[in-house]
């Protein structure tokens, strides 16, 4: 595995003791000769400037990304690395994470794991969704999570014809669909009533929100799918909401094209991680427990 020499930080300053913590794991890090480059708005909260640079520049400039946060963090990551196969270690300072690997507690044992070549990397399938309207893209975006067609609080239920390729599936009487990833089928997919699917089946899961017809259940497809998500004419408040961070307002005639992204995400793991006792310790299957 590739030796690492270079290691950038990203960190969500709104976090508690995000600070103290980044201060003490650039330390760490110079400690064993490590060059350390820092997000500009983590820099900018610690007075750090020197280390600075900015999110999307930073990928390219590292070995090996550290996030400090909660999967909010990681899935804002993960959209601004593109090709860059960098791989990254999440830290999780929040409650309730999949996505991240580690915990503050566990931090620096891991990373001396990893600095002795101790470790493996999950490669992770993001989604593409473009917005095609009268005939036109005018936007893309990739998401690590998932994509969501909704309707606002006060419109009524809508109407989404959804085609893979040119089949025709069915037409969608909902409040919404969801299209995740396997990674993000524990998130609002799973909330929704859609399995939970291990992150190494590459697929596609489509999930109803709150379906008219109980016949419509959630569907999961090959990642190399291509959906067509038709907006009824009559359907108004209509967004599009990419991992649930970015989202665009759709009108009556868009089209959405959901579809496997060309970037993968590279994900660090520890060799002996089981990604079903990770399951039973968040879900609390069995009764297990866990702190939130």
């Amino acid at each position: 595995m590739k030796k690492i020499k270079k290691i950038g930080v990203i960190a969500n300053p709104e976090k508690k003791k995000v600070s103290i913590v980044t201060q003490e794991l650039i330390t760490w890090l110079k400690k064993r000769k490590k060059k350390v480059l820092l997000d500009s708005d983590i820099a900018k909260a610690i007075g750090r400037g020197d280390l600075a640079c900015s999110k999307e520049e930073l990928p390219a400039q590292v070995d090996l990304l550290i996030v400090l946060g909660g999967d909010g963090t990681l899935l804002s990551v993960a959209r601004v690395i593109g090709m860059r196969r960098v791989p990254i270690l999440g830290v999780n300072l929040g409650g309730l994470g999949f996505l991240a690997e580690t915990t503050i507690k566990e931090l620096y044992k891991t990373l001396e794991y990893i600095f002795a070549g101790k470790y493996q990397i999950e490669q992770r399938v993001m989604l593409n969704a473009s917005i095609q309207r009268r005939g036109k893209i005018i936007e893309a975006h990739n998401a690590l999570n998932d994509v969501v067609v909704s309707k606002g609080a006060l419109s009524r239920i809508l109407k989404l014809k959804v085609f893979i390729g040119d089949k025709y599936i069915t037409t969608y009487m909902s409040d919404g669909l969801i299209i995740s990833t396997p990674t993000g089928s524990t998130a609002y997919s799973l909330s929704a009533g859609g399995p939970v699917v291990s992150p190494d089946v590459e697929a596609i899961i489509l999930t109803p929100i709150c379906p008219h017809t109980l016949s419509n259940r959630p569907l999961i497809i090959s990642k190399n799918n291509k959906l067509y998500i038709e907006i009824g004419f009559d359907s108004k408040e209509v967004s599009l909401t990419i991992d649930g961070q970015v989202g665009v307002q759709l009108y009556p005639g868009d089209k959405v094209l959901v579809k496997k992204a060309a970037s993968r995400i590279k994900l660090i793991t520890h060799y002996d991680t089981d990604y079903f006792q990770i399951l039973r310790r968040k879900l609390k299957w069995g009764g297990h427990s866990t702190k939130v």
